[in-house]
């Protein structure tokens, strides 16, 4: 058996051709969404990711501000564009790239951000309403693993599912989107004894911890869905994720290919929350 392919560029196509047709809808009345993207200091990686978020809000009919700033601002002065644009009628998003230089405390930051723009999900309100079942803002990355897993059609209800990694942006949060749709979920983490005890019980694995190779093939249940989050380099310096994907797909019944799976999905959910605060706005 070879696992399918849960293609994240070809989901991601479709979900952002229905969020530009509510855009479409919104700017008709006036309403055109808003996402407001702040950048702190000079980190490559970082340059990467808000040129692309620019980009998506562009093809998508968003407008979009892009602000940089050197690595020296002051946390009170980032604290005070925050406010500023949490009160622009014309912003309905706001996100801040991290990392942020060392002496800006993140998650001042992020608490700054009005719960109203906050379309990272990341804010303590908005964790609040994950975890007791309110509507608000998800994460986009765990966001975008439930559409995954969606696209493959398997009911998640009474299915078990193990999560690898208790992050605050991505493990924790997946926990509560799988409990919300009637999965059991393990979350093991580092401390974790047997990990391959509990993902060969697993009908569904969601691999999010940094480290390639983390879920080989004698670690799956027969038939599994695998969703990989992990973004990694192997030794040839190609980009890989947590899970041994060759030999992982002559078990699974589906999986995410790294790259082409998870990735795209993430600025697709930061698009989708942000056109549901317009919405809400």
């Amino acid at each position: 058996m070879s696992a399918q392919l849960i293609d994240g560029v070809l989901l991601s196509q479709q979900l952002r051709a229905e969020i530009k047709q509510r855009a479409t809808v919104l700017t008709a009345k006036g309403k055109q969404p808003g996402l407001a993207v702040i950048l702190v200091g000079e980190d490559p990686a970082s340059h990467v990711y808000v040129r692309n978020k620019v980009k998506a809000c562009a093809d998508v009919g968003f407008h979009s501000i892009l602000e940089k700033y050197d690595a020296d601002l002051t946390e009170a002065a980032l604290l005070d564009r925050i406010a500023s644009l949490n009160s622009d009628p014309a912003i309905h998003g706001i996100l801040v790239q991290m990392p942020l230089p060392k002496h800006i405390n993140p998650n001042k930051v992020i608490e700054a951000i009005s719960t109203t723009k906050d379309v990272d999900g990341y804010s303590v309100l908005s964790a609040g309403e994950l975890m007791t079942g309110l509507p608000g803002f998800r994460p986009c990355t765990p966001y975008g693993c439930m559409k995954l897993i969606e696209s493959t059609g398997v009911d998640l209800r009474g299915k078990h599912a193990v999560v690898i990694g208790r992050s605050n942006t991505v493990g924790k949060p997946m926990a509560l989107l799988l409990l919300q749709a009637n999965a059991t979920v393990t979350i093991c983490h580092s401390a974790t004894p047997d990990l391959a005890y509990h993902t060969r019980q697993a009908d569904v694995v969601v691999a999010a911890v940094g480290r390639r190779n983390t879920l080989t093939a004698d670690m799956v249940k027969p038939g599994a869905i695998v969703i990989d989050v992990g973004m990694n380099r192997d030794d040839d310096g190609k980009l890989c994720g947590d899970v041994d994907t060759a030999a992982v797909r002559e078990v699974a019944s589906h999986i995410t290919p790294v790259p082409g799976g998870v990735g795209p999905m993430t600025i697709t959910m930061l698009l989708m929350n942000t056109v549901e605060a317009a919405e809400r706005g």
